[in-house]
C-alpha cells in the first residue's frame, strides 16, 4: 500500500460552453488568418502583386 498524500480535488471542466462565440476575435479578424505575410518588403509585395494581378487588370 501507498501512503503519497492526497492531492486536492479536480473539479472538472464544463463539457459545454455556452458563451457568445462573436464576443472572442477569430483568426479571420487578424493578417495572420488570411495568411498574410508580416516580414516582407514593399519591393517584394509590388513584385508579387504583379506577378499574381489578373489578365483583366493589365
Amino acid at each position: 500500500m501507498s501512503t503519497a498524500p492526497e492531492s486536492e480535488p479536480r473539479v472538472p471542466k464544463p463539457a459545454l460552453v455556452f458563451d457568445d462565440p462573436l464576443d472572442r476575435q477569430s483568426s479571420d479578424d487578424t493578417d495572420r488568418g488570411w495568411g498574410e505575410r508580416t516580414d516582407g518588403d514593399s519591393a517584394a509585395d509590388l513584385k508579387r502583386f504583379l506577378d499574381e494581378k489578373p489578365p483583366h487588370h493589365l
